[in-house]
Order: C-alpha cells, then sequence, then structure tokens
C-alpha cells in the first residue's frame, strides 16, 4: 500500500520544486509552470493514479497571476496528491493531454473560461462557449462582469470530417424529441454502421461557478441541488463537504447516517430510472412499465419523508435539516421490503427475454483500457472491469461503518452497464436498511462561526452517475473560487468510443446505459 510519506519521498527528487506539504490525505506539491506537465504524467503513470480534476483560478489580485491546480487520488486509497502551479501575463502553459489524455477536456475548459492556452494540445475548440462568444472575454476571470450582455460575433463550430465514398454525415439535436435538454451529436456512417461520432455541448450552460462566487454559503447549498436535478442530493452533499472539510466544521453522527440514506434513496430511483429507460429502448415495454412503477414508488417514499419527490433542501452547512420521524422508519422498511421482491421479479423477467438480451449483449462496449485512459467514472466503468467507488475508496457521511459490495463487470456493454445499475440497487436498498439499524440518536446539525477566507476543501461523492467533485477555496461569507465536476463531464466522451461500430439504431440504446446529464456537464 502506498503511504504519503513515499509520495513524498519520490517526488521530492524532482526538479523545480517549490514547496511540499502534507495535509491529513491530501500531498500538496507546488512547482514552476514549466515542471507541471511533466510531474503531473510522472505522478499519474507512477502511481497509477487516477484524474480527479484540473481546473484553473484568478490570484491577478493578489499577486500570483493564474493558479492551475491537478489533483489525483490514488487507486483503492484514501490518499490524493495536488499539484498547483501559476501561470503569469502571458497565459500559456505546457499541456498534459499529450501524456494524459483524460486532461482533454479540462484543459480546453480552462482555455475557454480563462483564456490560458495549453501549449501542444491537440484540439483546441472551444468546449464550453457559444459559437459566437466573443474573443478575449472569458467568465471566470475575476473581471468579468456578468450582468452586462456580452456582445456576439458570428461565428461557426468546426466539426471533424470523415471523408470516403458512401460516407454520409447524420446530424442529431441540438434540439430533440421528447423533454431531454440540448445536446449536437454528429455521425459519420457508412450504411448504418457508424465511423465516427462527434458530441458538442454546452447549450445549457447557465454560469454556476459564476454564480456560486456571490451566493453566501447558506444559499450555494441550493444553489449546488440545481446543478443536475436528478443528483441533488450528492452535489449539495460534496458542496457541504467541501465546505466543512476546509473550515474544520464537523457534523453529527446522526446526520451521517441521514446523509447516507437520502444518497442512497436517491441512487435507487435515478438505476431504477435508468434500467426501465433500457427496457423501453429495446422495445420491451413489459419491462419498462415494472421499472417506471418502482421508480414511482421510490419517489413517493421519498416524498414521505422529505416532502420532496427529489429529496431537495435535505442539506446544509454543518449537517441535516431534514430528520426521519419515527413513525416513517417503518413505512421505510416495509416500502423496501416490497420494493425489493418486486424488483427481483422485474429482473428475473427483464433478464430471461431474449428479444432484449439480443440487443444489449456486446452493443456499445467500451473497453477497460479506453475507460481508465478517459477517467470514466462511476456505473460506466464499473461495467468496464475499473474497481473504483467513492464510497468504498474515499468515505463519507457513514459509508466506513456500513457494508456493501461494489458490482465490477468486465465486458463494458450495455448489459454490463444495466447489470451494474441493477445489483447497486439491491445494495443501495441495503445500505439504507443497514443504516435505520445503526443510526445513533442526538443532533442534526452544528452551528457553526464565520468561515474565514483562503480556506480550500474539496470533496468526493459517488453521485448516481458516478464521482461528483466540489473544490472550494472560501472568501468574504462566499466562495472565492467554486470548481465542480459533475460525473457526466468524465463521461461524455465515452460515448464517443462506444457508438462507433455499432448501428444508428444502437445510439438511443448506448446513450440510455450511460444516462448521462446534459444540465451537470453544461455548468
Amino acid at each position: 500500500m502506498t503511504t504519503l510519506m513515499e509520495i513524498l519521498k519520490a517526488v521530492s527528487a524532482l526538479p523545480d520544486i517549490l514547496s511540499m506539504d502534507i495535509k491529513e490525505n491530501i500531498l500538496e506539491v507546488i512547482v514552476e509552470s514549466d515542471a507541471l506537465a511533466p510531474m503531473a504524467s510522472y505522478v499519474y503513470k507512477k502511481f497509477n493514479t487516477d484524474l480527479v480534476t484540473m481546473h484553473a483560478a484568478d490570484y491577478r489580485s493578489a499577486g500570483d497571476g493564474f493558479r492551475i491546480y491537478v489533483v489525483f487520488s490514488l487507486e483503492k486509497e484514501d490518499l490524493f496528491v495536488a499539484i498547483r502551479t501559476s501561470i503569469d501575463e502571458k497565459c500559456i502553459y505546457r499541456s498534459l493531454t499529450p501524456q494524459i489524455y483524460a486532461a482533454d477536456w479540462y484543459e480546453r475548459e480552462i482555455m475557454d473560461m480563462f483564456g490560458l492556452t495549453p501549449l501542444g494540445h491537440p484540439d483546441l475548440r472551444p468546449l464550453v462557449l457559444y459559437d459566437d462568444w466573443p474573443p478575449g472575454v472569458y467568465p471566470l476571470r475575476k473581471d468579468f462582469d456578468p450582468s452586462k450582455k456580452v456582445p456576439r460575433v458570428p461565428n461557426e463550430y468546426h466539426y471533424k470530417k470523415v471523408e470516403g465514398e458512401g460516407v454520409f454525415e447524420i446530424p442529431v439535436g441540438p434540439v430533440h424529441a421528447g423533454v431531454i435538454e440540448p445536446g449536437h451529436f454528429r455521425f459519420s456512417v457508412a450504411g448504418e454502421p457508424v465511423i465516427n461520432l462527434e458530441i458538442r455541448l454546452g447549450y445549457t450552460h447557465k454560469g454556476i461557478e459564476k454564480l456560486s462566487e456571490g451566493l453566501p454559503y447558506a444559499k450555494g447549498v441550493y444553489l449546488a441541488e440545481r446543478i443536475s436535478g436528478d443528483s441533488g442530493v450528492a452535489h449539495s452533499t460534496a458542496y457541504c463537504q467541501a465546505i466543512e472539510k476546509a473550515a474544520g466544521i464537523k457534523i453529527p453522527d446522526r446526520a451521517r447516517y441521514l446523509r447516507t440514506i437520502y444518497l442512497e434513496m436517491e441512487r435507487a430511483y435515478n438505476h431504477l430510472g435508468d434500467i426501465g429507460g433500457i427496457s423501453m429502448d429495446t422495445a420491451y415495454n413489459v419491462g419498462a412499465s415494472h421499472a417506471y412503477i418502482l421508480k414511482e414508488r421510490m419517489l413517493r417514499l421519498n416524498e414521505l419523508v422529505t416532502g420532496s419527490r427529489l429529496l431537495r433542501s435535505v442539506n446544509c452547512i454543518g449537517g441535516i435539516k431534514k430528520d426521519i420521524r419515527d413513525d416513517n422508519t417503518l413505512k421505510i422498511r416495509e416500502t423496501l421490503l416490497s420494493i425489493k421482491l418486486d424488483f427481483k421479479d422485474m429482473v428475473d423477467l427483464i433478464t430471461t427475454t431474449p428479444s432484449l438480451l439480443d440487443r444489449v449483449e456486446s452493443t456499445g462496449r467500451l473497453s477497460m483500457e479506453a475507460a481508465k485512459g478517459l477517467n470514466i467514472v462511476g456505473p460506466g466503468a464499473r461495467a468496464s472491469g475499473i474497481d473504483r467507488d467513492v464510497r468504498r475508496d474515499h468515505p463519507y457521511a457513514a459509508f466506513d461503518k456500513l457494508k456493501f459490495r461494489v458490482p465490477v463487470y468486465k465486458d463494458g456493454d450495455v448489459n454490463a452497464r444495466m447489470h451494474v445499475k441493477i445489483d447497486e440497487v439491491y445494495e443501495s436498498l441495503s445500505i439504507v436498511e443497514q443504516a435505520l439499524d445503526g443510526m445513533p440518536s442526538g443532533e442534526l446539525s452544528y452551528s457553526f462561526h464565520d468561515i474565514a477566507p483562503g480556506l480550500c476543501g474539496m470533496s468526493l461523492v459517488e453521485a448516481p452517475r458516478g464521482e461528483a467533485m466540489h473544490w472550494i477555496v472560501t472568501g468574504e461569507g462566499m466562495p472565492y473560487r467554486h470548481k465542480i465536476r459533475d460525473p457526466s463531464f468524465c463521461n461524455w466522451l465515452a460515448m464517443e468510443e462506444a457508438v462507433p461500430g455499432n448501428i444508428v439504431p444502437d445510439f438511443p440504446l448506448i446513450n440510455k446505459s450511460f444516462n448521462l446529464s446534459y444540465s451537470g456537464n453544461d455548468l
């Protein structure tokens, strides 16, 4: 097992290090800007780490230019390595992407939002900003005024071209039939088989990170809940935990158990909906109907317990606002037992239906190598053989007190992703039952004094789609910098890997098996 002291010893021998420090389970390394890429590559490859986040912050008012942070986590160990450097007024640095492909979208996002150019990056097209966004205007710089209207400049986004005899392009979106949010998918096909898929998002960009810089911490909890509507508990938990860690705020043991219960109730209803969606996209409406009925029962249970079908407003900094009354505990147990029995019948039905299995087996396969290289997270990663789950590897709330299994499959196809979610529904229901059994009495939250500026905290939470990450530097009563990374930001590129080689009619099914969030990606 690797320790931070072992990493510290190995890293300290490298050149261009300005300082190093160990804070709890994080090794912080500050390097010269030219050393960022080689240092990150060394840590990534030497210690087999995963890229948690790469982001920037504007410290020009403090005379430190722009800072870039690169954070890695060690596999199956609650340890992190955070590398930081400062970028001067030239606004250039050496790209990490040629050595760490998972840095691709992070660097493009930094260029869009801060104007910092990664030299050597293979694709410098805009990622976040609209096609007609004017050059030289960077939304996350401190001198950007969000209240002023931004002028538009006519421009066009240049998609990659796949040429050859019999190759055609099929543009899908950004406006879709139904109620899903906008995203553009451009297929290059030869007949029905897909040769290439290119995804273009950003149509619902809301400026949440900028908004957070102007909201008091208490109101920021409500903003976090609205990053991705069906993951409100996960994001608000990550937000609260980031601030609690930065400021050293402790929460009551009862609040830890309650957070665990609400997080797993959120996971259960999401997964039930995903399983129903997969069944629906194979035209097996019987299985879909069963799954949607079970999801509705979970949503009604949510409302009974918290007053909200989507579990809104349960979190607060320092603990929890919504308790579970004693008279509801029995109702929860009875409902979960009933759902578990009916869910088993539904699973037996869909996993023995030849027409459904014919559609999901070997469809949309994502190899372990591709999943690892892209830093895929959540059920999509576990379906491709990556044994990674924040609840176990970086425990929070009461997960270190409870027993649960992390399901891992190796085929990486729609069938594997469906089975990961099936297994996780069982585990989530079990976790809720265990938490109810072991939940202590006591207070729901602790009060705290004013939070000093300049503190830094990071939190990872295993949302239904995978790791949700919040990183906060405190300011005067509100965040100075708030970086959010929804799991969908990591996973959208998996679609570009999983779809080619399949036929066009299988795209909706592959898409549903990942079930990624447009809103969570378009912050």
